[in-house]
């Protein structure tokens, strides 16, 4: 019966972060720098709030787009956080996780044929959901320009087929942030055009030298912004995301959402409302740790002789491996074969990543030094 699947289901893939991260496993006494999972536990405020939620038997569907206060509670905090203005009745969604926002998001404006520009690399997730759209991802190169995705290399790409224009950042895999500035030009570029900006600000909360700045804010019309809670609560297995975009947007989206899930865990909602409401700082100390093992990891591989961006957010770092003369996964197949080091091939983040290895620094400071002394005993071995 296999014929009878979905093309475009056909034509997808997993993604290449857990297809290596599988594929290494069984390898004993490895070193793992491979997830973007904070290391960090929910803060209790929000265990005891889905606790109370459970014994107030807070247990059946909620609104489609989630519990009212909870919007609200989102309304609020996103105006705080960035000076975002949506209203909680009608322009904000909460969805099961940042993943499930940019599904519906996708499936709501992308016609058969649609483009979608995306920089490159990028994280995995976007193509094949494009794709089961119907889309067609169009991969602009950024790493000429220190993994920057600005107006000059947009414009190029755009066509009268494109449909939107993918914003992730910081970016997975490179940690690269946006300036005010840029984000500006390229609202600029785009107003009035017949073209959606996707942002995806996930990793909003972790930004280090610069106050994180929404492209909504230059170009709210045409924008779709999706946030949630999984890197800035530590909450990646309660599953909550938000989308906040124009009513005229959302009430469309909202139909999709709610055939695709009803409506976002009960519980999980309870949880986030108590993130929002009273952990509007959780985010900071676990910034602030990020921001010390970024420096200590950045500092250890330009020490190595490593050809490295240095982001401005997320937890990642993403060095060349180009001056080793292997592919990409052949590198990070060999380190950990030979020792022991577990990071991503650039290839996981579309063809623009191979050259690369992604190193995730979400670990406490005792895997990351030994793991850079691997590293560096292994690129020796290799030079």
């Amino acid at each position: 019966m296999e014929h009878l699947i979905n093309t475009n289901v056909k034509n997808i893939e997993i993604s290449g972060i857990r297809t290596f991260f599988n594929m290494v496993s069984d390898y004993k006494d490895v070193v793992q720098l491979t997830i973007g999972q904070p290391d960090f536990y929910t803060p209790h405020h929000i265990k005891d709030a889905a606790k109370a939620a459970i014994d107030e038997n807070f247990t059946n569907y909620t609104h489609n787009a989630g519990f009212p206060e909870l919007r609200e509670a989102a309304a609020n905090y996103f105006n705080r956080k960035y000076r975002l203005t949506y209203r909680p009745e009608n322009e904000i969604i909460v969805t099961t996780g940042a993943s499930q926002a940019i599904d519906i998001a996708f499936r709501t404006i992308l016609d058969q044929g649609s483009e979608v520009i995306l920089p490159g690399p990028v994280y995995p997730g976007y193509e094949p959901l494009i794709r089961i759209s119907g889309g067609k991802p169009i991969h602009v190169d950024t790493t000429k320009n220190e993994f920057k995705f600005t107006a000059d290399l947009i414009e190029p790409y755009l066509t009268k087929q494109t449909r939107c224009v993918v914003l992730p950042y910081p970016s997975n895999p490179t940690g690269i942030t946006l300036t005010k500035e840029e984000l500006k030009d390229i609202s600029e570029l785009l107003k009035g055009k017949d073209i959606f900006v996707l942002s995806d600000e996930i990793y909003s909360e972790l930004v280090f030298n610069q106050e994180h700045t929404s492209i909504s804010s230059f170009l709210r019309e045409q924008t779709i912004v999706i946030n949630g809670l999984s890197k800035s609560h530590s909450m990646t297995g309660w599953r909550i995301g938000f989308l906040m975009a124009p009513k005229e947007i959302t009430a469309h989206i909202l139909k999709v959402h709610q055939y695709n899930v009803s409506c976002a865990s009960s519980i999980s909602q309870k949880a986030a409302q108590s993130a929002l409401i009273s952990g509007f700082d959780d985010a900071l100390v676990m910034k602030e740790q990020y921001h010390a093992r970024l420096n200590f990891v950045y500092n250890r591989l330009t020490s190595m002789g490593m050809d490295v961006v240095k982001p401005g957010g997320a937890f990642y770092l993403f060095p060349s491996i180009k001056k080793f003369g292997l592919s990409s996964f052949d590198f990070a197949l060999a380190l950990v074969r030979d020792s022991g080091v577990a990071v991503v091939p650039g290839s996981a983040f579309s063809a623009c990543g191979e050259g690369f290895v992604r190193i995730s620094y979400a670990y406490a400071k005792e895997e990351l030094e030994e793991g850079l002394n691997r590293i560096e005993a292994f690129i020796n071995q290799i030079s």
